[in-house]
């Protein structure tokens, strides 16, 4: 009975059994498959996840996926069998742990994912390089509940507590910090621990202390692109938290729908907290049922606990189940509403990565996440609402693209504003997929060829840049064929005054759209891409993007908070504070409510006591000059981040900063903080207005307090307009001013006094005292360069005479535009100043129209070298990939490189005779030219072969391979070379044209015209000719100088002259050679460079030279005119100065800034 009994109830429990795992067969079945693959593929799997977290961390998520494929084929190839769609989340990655701290705030991109496992996997201790903040946030949520310590290398008790938390096993974070980390912490990142007594203990410094097996160490930096050494880099896992463009998709949709759409959002939230406690208890079941049935003993069917258990775990399960499937139904429609709003999210997140970019143009142009998450938000809430989504979703884009520019534009240089607009529009149509990567990458380069092949049709008017820059845009998609069809139709685009609108020839002008019109006006009028791109912004984006907000210090003041600094970028000739003292009066903060110290050596600490005070008692702080303190800006970051914080801090208070562009400008502060620029206006009318319109012109006292009113207020005007003049010039660049030099309002201010004193003081007119003050001390004491002063004093020259005080038609320059106008009343000066053109004309300046061109053309390449810093490294177009190309470059620079001089051989054929000092000038020359061959040789063997894997990529050879990619002069040839602002192809096409040069003259003797651009060092030259003619006739050296005279020949001499030397190789900008009249001329239009015929220089004693109608021309090397003084005595740039025969006065061409150049830019 007993026996029956007991089988009935085995069979009600092998029903039971059967019924309760009979679901679960399917399921083990298909699990045991799929763990026997992963079984299989374990040892390569596990192979490279080990390879990702040890070497792979650093790298952006392109370069882990290339990576990664590359070792998965090497796996393959050497039978070690792995998964095909590897993935470290996969291999070691648990999903509820992932849930975890996808909860806990990090991203939920793959790349972030796969951050989190490397975290939780290293052996070393993690350093991230989180420049948003993104890592930071995610640890301190993590660990928040383990009582995380969060320390800072720079506070003073940091060790105290990194001691007490190793010893209890509280995690520690340590953020912020730099490229070097603090020595004492190398035992902890190498855990050097030894046991004693069976208790672990580490060393740190002088305390050995009990080592925790718990405590946990992580280190964040906020550097964007942080370089560090490999003794920091082999002791921590460097991991790239740098956000990526689906993590911030996702975040920001996140965020738009849980605003618009609140109830989805917080059920999405409910649902992933559920289905992440649902899947653990469903793993907790499954571990349960594989419990008892691997430690039930014997029969199964005896064991009455465990059958119980087993069907429970059941029905539970099949719970578990059915809600999960119910939670999937909503996860996915809340998806659906969701994704309706990703196109706002996509177009944010474009724009985040435009900003974000803009830091590698200057330093202080740094935008945190956060900022911009806080605007985000606000356009949610301020921009239309509106029912139908699509329209809601245009409204919220207008407004926040219009929000972003308005607020990134207060904070950016006037030369910047444009290239934003650009950089913003060219991100939304990459977004679209309109543009084309190769168009916007010529635009930018122009492409890289050292020769080109084709002859050009036109040269009379096509220049040779354009010409080859045309042959590399044929091979442009869109612009096929272009270079065959090239004819003289388009001369009239390159002759109109306004190429940007007019119509390109058929059929070229039904073709184009675009871009690609902008690459056709980069080839044949680089001048005119500044409007063309305005134009192109307007079409695209609308008007608003091309006029940049003004200067609103009450609307910056509004954005700000007690625990916001508010930062002035400076720029040279702005001065904020004068705004800024008034503007705290009008906020009732005069006097002693607004404080300012300029810091500098011992400031530090007096303006930390000003902070304490201002900050309890809710008054303003001005910090003036914060780049002169760089040692103190971590003590100030420190203070900014500790101590001003909202509990401690009066509401009223306010920290302003004022700084010029500095690399060493803490972050946190900038990201933090509300930054603006002011610079002076531009243009003479409004540099003019600005002078009259401020104290003390402005102050009746000041402009009526002169006792000869007609003279003070005449020579008033002229130093105004001279003022302006000195600042506007700068904008010419080296036809403008050799160096750009600093003229500000204090120049102005004190010659103003100055010319006040003079006229009450004294009966007659002092003008050269004031000339001598004005034009050598107030203005010439910043001018460091001896033409710069001949230029200064000259231009002083048209104001400062009896001229502008008697006669009243004395005009400034030839259309008599601009004068000093009649004897009047101040407001009879402002309106003759509000009646100018808003856009001088060169002439103004005393410059030839074609100074525009030579302007715009700068202005154009000041652009594009720009935009090119804020994007990524190039990857190759037409299927070659960017090493492909630069391998190719780099072999046919080889191929064309000649040998390095034998100068033994060379010695023995020229050797050094006192008779000949061209000989020593020649080997001279031989041993400089050996020393540059040798590093471009050097260079770019090292590049392939680091290409290639068999030397290390240094940093010199990467710069090497970037300038090589866009087609620049790489730093380590420059630091060999003679002085030279060529691109790349041309500068290896003049160097070889330099090498054959000497190579000629070793094999054929000294030239009868000496090429004297193909000089290293053009002074040697000069002296060998000198101390040939001294040795000759016996004379002193000193006692020599050299006359000029231009022949009619313009390439080659029958013979060498009996004394001196015939030259060439020399252009003229500013001016031109009349051949007819031989003398300097006015340019044609739209020439700016005119080549000069041989010049004979004539050495003889400087005091039997007779004087003659010349122009003193300065010869420079390059058209920077700009050196610096080399240890030989010589300028790096000048060379000598040539008297040209002139027909004019000396001041027409000084002004005109006529020079003589070596080489020209091309």
């Amino acid at each position: 009975e007993f026996q029956v009994d007991e089988c009935a109830k085995k069979l009600e429990r092998a029903q039971k059994l059967i019924g309760g795992l009979g679901g679960e067969k399917d399921r083990w079945s298909q699990a045991a498959r799929s763990l026997q693959e992963t079984y299989d593929n374990l040892t390569g799997d596990v192979l490279i996840a080990s390879g990702v977290i040890a070497y792979l961390g650093a790298f952006t998520s392109a370069y882990r996926d290339d990576c990664i494929k590359d070792w998965i084929k090497k796996c393959l190839s050497y039978k070690v069998n792995c998964s095909r769609d590897f993935s470290l989340s996969k291999t070691l990655g648990e999903p509820i742990k992932i849930r975890a701290w996808n909860i806990a705030g990090l991203p939920t991109d793959s790349f972030s994912i796969d951050n989190g496992v490397i975290v939780a996997n290293t052996r070393r201790w993690p350093l991230m390089i989180d420049p948003q903040g993104q890592a930071n946030k995610w640890v301190k949520n993590l660990e928040r509940e383990r009582n995380l310590q969060v320390l800072k290398l720079t506070a003073a008790d940091y060790m105290r507590t990194l001691e007490n938390c190793i010893q209890f096993g509280t995690p520690v974070l340590i953020e912020n910090v730099g490229e070097e980390l603090d020595p004492l912490l190398e035992p902890l990142l190498l855990k050097q621990t030894f046991k004693q007594g069976g208790v672990e203990y580490i060393r740190l410094g002088e305390n050995v202390i009990e080592y925790s097996q718990d405590f946990r160490f992580y280190i964040t930096t906020r550097l964007r692109n942080p370089h560090y050494l490999p003794e920091v880099s082999v002791k921590v896992t460097l991991l790239n938290f740098m956000i990526t463009p689906l993590g911030l998709e996702d975040q920001l949709l996140g965020i738009v729908a849980a605003k618009e759409k609140p109830e989805l959002e917080e059920t999405k939230n409910q649902l992933i907290v559920e289905s992440a406690t649902n899947k653990k208890q469903l793993k907790e079941i499954e571990d349960k049922i594989l419990e008892v049935l691997s430690t039930s003993q014997g029969n199964i069917l005896e064991d009455e606990t465990a059958i119980q258990i087993l069907s429970s775990s059941k029905t539970l399960s099949e719970e578990i189940s059915a809600k999960q499937e119910v939670s999937e139904v909503t996860q996915r429609e809340i998806d659906d509403t969701r994704n309706g709003y990703k196109p706002v999210a996509t177009h944010a997140s474009i724009l985040f990565f435009c900003i974000s970019d803009l830091a590698n143009i200057e330093p202080m142009y740094q935008y945190s996440l956060t900022w911009f998450i806080n605007l985000y938000l606000q356009s949610i809430a301020n921009s239309e609402g509106s029912s139908v989504l699509q329209q809601r979703i245009e409204n919220l884009n207008d407004h926040f693209t219009k929000s972003i520019y308005n607020n990134v534009c207060r904070s950016l240089f006037e030369k910047d504003k444009l290239l934003f607009s650009f950089v913003l529009c060219i991100g939304i149509l990459k977004g679209r997929g309109e543009v084309d990567e190769q168009t916007w990458r010529f635009l930018l380069t122009g492409g890289v060829a050292l020769e080109n092949p084709h002859p050009n049709p036109f040269p009379q008017w096509l220049g040779e840049k354009a010409w080859g820059e045309i042959v590399r845009a044929s091979e442009l998609t869109d612009l096929k064929g272009w270079m065959n069809n090239f004819g003289p139709e388009w001369k009239q685009l390159y002759d109109s005054p306004s190429p940007q609108e007019a119509k390109l020839p058929e059929p070229w002008e039904i073709k184009l759209k675009g871009l690609n019109r902008m690459v056709i006006l980069r080839c044949i009028r680089p001048d005119k891409i500044v409007p063309a791109i305005q134009s192109f912004i307007v079409e695209n984006m609308g008007r608003h993007y091309i006029e940049p907000p003004t200067f609103d210090l009450a609307g910056s003041f509004a954005d700000s908070h007690c625990c916001a600094p508010l930062i002035f970028v400076l720029s040279p000739g702005a001065d904020p504070m004068a705004g800024l003292l008034k503007f705290a009066e009008d906020k009732g903060f005069g006097g002693k409510g607004c404080q300012c110290i300029s810091l500098g050596q011992g400031q530090g600490p007096i303006a930390t006591r000003m902070m304490d005070n201002a900050q309890k008692e809710g008054t303003w702080v001005v910090l003036q000059n914060c780049h002169l303190a760089t040692s103190w800006m971590p003590k100030l970051e420190k203070i900014c981040e500790e101590v001003i914080i909202p509990e401690s801090t009066h509401k009223e208070f306010r920290l302003w900063l004022t700084s010029y562009p500095s690399e060493d400008f803490p972050v946190s502060i900038l990201q933090n903080g509300v930054k603006m620029t002011n610079e002076p206006p531009k243009g003479m009318r409004a540099n003019l207005l600005r002078s009259y319109l401020n104290d003390p012109i402005s102050d009746p006292n000041f402009f009526e307090g002169c006792n000869k009113p007609q003279p003070w207020r005449k020579l008033l005007f002229g130093l105004c307009f001279f003022h302006a003049m000195v600042q506007e010039r700068r904008k010419f660049g080296a036809l403008g001013w050799n160096i750009p030099y600093e003229f500000n309002e204090s120049d102005l201010r004190i010659s103003m006094k100055q010319q006040q004193m003079f006229l009450n003081e004294y009966e007659d007119l002092p003008l050269d005292a004031l000339t001598y003050l004005t034009g050598q001390c107030n203005y010439g004491g910043r001018v460091t360069d001896d033409w710069d002063r001949r230029l200064l004093v000259s231009l002083l020259s048209i104001f400062y005479c009896m001229k502008i005080i008697d006669d009243d038609s004395h005009k400034f320059s030839p259309s008599g535009d601009y004068y000093a106008p009649p004897h009047g009343e101040y407001q009879s000066y402002v309106d003759y100043i509000r009646s100018l053109p808003i856009t001088p004309h060169p002439e103004v300046f005393g410059l030839h129209e074609n100074a525009d061109i030579t302007k715009d053309n700068q202005e154009t390449q000041q652009l594009f070298d720009s935009i090119l810093l804020t994007l990524p490294r190039q990857t190759g177009g037409g299927g070659k990939s960017s090493q492909e190309i630069a391998d190719e470059l780099a072999t046919d620079i080889l191929s064309k490189l000649p040998a390095n001089f034998n100068l033994e051989k060379v010695m023995e054929q020229y050797p050094v005779l006192y008779k000949e000092s061209m000989n020593t000038v020649l080997r001279q020359e031989l041993i400089r030219f050996n020393r540059l061959t040798s590093v471009v040789r050097s260079t770019l063997q090292n590049m392939q072969k680091a290409m290639k894997g068999l030397v290390v990529m240094s940093s010199d050879l990467e710069d090497v391979f970037n300038s090589v990619m866009v087609g620049k002069v790489p730093a380590v040839w420059a630091a060999k070379s003679y002085p030279s602002l060529k691109p790349l192809g041309s500068y290896v096409n003049d160097l070889l044209a330099r090498l054959k040069f000497f190579q000629d003259w070793i094999h054929s003797g000294a030239p009868n015209v000496f090429w004297i651009s193909g000089f290293y060092f053009t002074q040697s030259f000069l002296t060998g000719v000198l101390q040939n003619y001294a040795r000759k006739y016996t004379i002193p050296i000193d006692h020599l100088g050299f006359e000029f005279e231009v022949l009619k020949e313009e390439n080659d001499m029958s013979s060498k002259p009996e004394d001196g030397a015939y030259i060439k190789g020399l252009f003229l900008e500013g001016a031109r050679w009349d051949r007819e009249k031989m003398v300097v001329g006015e340019s044609h239009p739209k020439m700016l460079y005119d080549a000069l015929p041989i010049i004979w220089l004539q050495p003889g004693e400087k005091d039997k030279f007779e004087q003659k109608a010349t122009y003193h021309t300065p010869v420079y090397k390059t058209s920077a005119r700009r050196g610096t003084l080399s240890t030989t005595g010589h300028s790096t740039n000048y060379v000598l100065m040539i008297e040209l025969s002139s027909d004019k006065p000396q001041s027409h061409w000084i002004n005109r800034g006529v020079a003589l150049l070596c080489q020209l830019d091309d």
